[in-house]
């Protein structure tokens, strides 16, 4: 079971044309997404609560086999961006099979600087919203 988390079906770091309004340079943008499909629900159920990250989904399967019986019903695990990174970090010491990968978000995401103008401390902004009531 531990096998089949390890290997993903997808980690993606795909570049793709983005066209803006009419006059705007056209630009490459990441689509950084993490796939796990199987046809074993609870594990899917089981991964998604212990990450707390992705979406779970069922997945169409179309047609039958030779033989005439339909396929299995599958089930799809799936996180983009952030919360792949996220996935990513966890996964990193454990990796064998998608490492090069792996690394590759980590390297992407690593990269980015933080803007601290953007950060609130929430006891300073608690503390002076405080003191603004209590003038009134």
């Amino acid at each position: 079971m531990v096998k089949d988390l390890l290997i993903l079906n997808e980690v993606s770091r795909k570049k793709k044309k983005h066209k803006g309004k009419p006059g705007f340079r056209i630009s490459n943008s990441m689509r950084i997404s993490m796939e796990i499909t199987m046809t074993d629900r609870s594990v899917l159920i089981w991964l998604h609560e212990v990450l707390g990250v992705g979406t779970l989904r069922p997945k169409t399967v179309k047609g039958f086999r030779k033989d005439g019986t339909p396929y299995l019903k599958q089930y799809k695990w799936r996180c983009v961006f952030r919360d792949a990174f996220y996935v990513c970090c966890l996964l990193w010491p454990f990796a064998h099979t998608k490492l090069h990968k792996i690394q590759q978000v980590i390297e992407h995401y690593a990269n980015e600087k933080v803007n601290m103008d953007n950060i609130v401390d929430l006891a300073d902004f608690k503390r002076r919203k405080n003191v603004g009531q209590n003038s009134l």
